[in-house]
């Protein structure tokens, strides 16, 4: 976890582009397989490159790991949002 911490920290600081890759770097981790965080930071950060598609896809399987349901919902959200602008 602080390594996904570090990858957000690094995309502030130096876009999303530096951050995406740090995130990537952990998509293998076990420990952070069923973390609802590292989808939804990676939907975030592929969201600010314009890739929606993707985004998309991130944030359907955050909204699928979280038990929580405010967060789901925000996750879906943000699902629907990209699935729209990438369909134009």
């Amino acid at each position: 976890m602080v390594e996904l911490n570090r990858a957000v920290a690094v995309a502030m600081a130096s876009g999303p582009a530096a951050g995406l890759g740090l995130v990537d770097a952990l998509r293998d981790e076990p420990a952070l397989a069923n973390y609802h965080l590292l989808p939804a930071v990676r939907g975030d950060l592929l969201e600010k490159l314009g890739r929606h598609a993707e985004a998309r896809v991130e944030f359907e399987r955050a909204a699928s790991l979280t038990r929580n349901l405010r967060e789901r919902q925000l996750m879906q959200a943000r699902a629907t949002a990209c699935a729209q602008l990438a369909t134009g």
